[in-house]
């Protein structure tokens, strides 16, 4: 029986969208660092080392980033929730303004 593949779980469209904004940033800046040489159809082995480890170190520093932004993010949703828990709060004690008086009844009306 042919092996199936194993299905990688579909992006929602907004992570798909900045996961290619990163690696096309990425694909440009290392391209224009290293790639000097349009003669020819492969790469030259300084080309492709140094490609090697523009792309490592980037990839290393997005690593980075994202686990400072992870350990971070449960104080962030905690500031947010707080102040959305705030402002709900005010808006409930505040309130409505509301029109309790009768309209005047019309002249001649009987």
């Amino acid at each position: 029986r042919p092996r199936q593949r194993e299905r990688v779980p579909a992006l929602p469209p907004f992570q798909l969208r900045d996961f290619l904004l990163v690696y096309n940033r990425m694909t440009e800046l290392c391209f224009r660092r290293c790639v000097s040489n349009l003669n020819y159809r492969v790469l030259t082995r300084p080309e492709e080392m140094c490609l090697d480890s523009c792309a490592g170190k980037l990839v290393h520093s997005n690593h980075r980033l994202m686990s400072a932004y992870v350990a971070h993010m449960p104080s962030i949703v905690q500031r947010r929730v707080a102040a959305y828990e705030a402002s709900a709060a005010q808006a409930s004690a505040s309130p409505a303004t509301e029109v309790s008086e009768a309209p005047a009844a019309l002249p001649g009306a009987g």
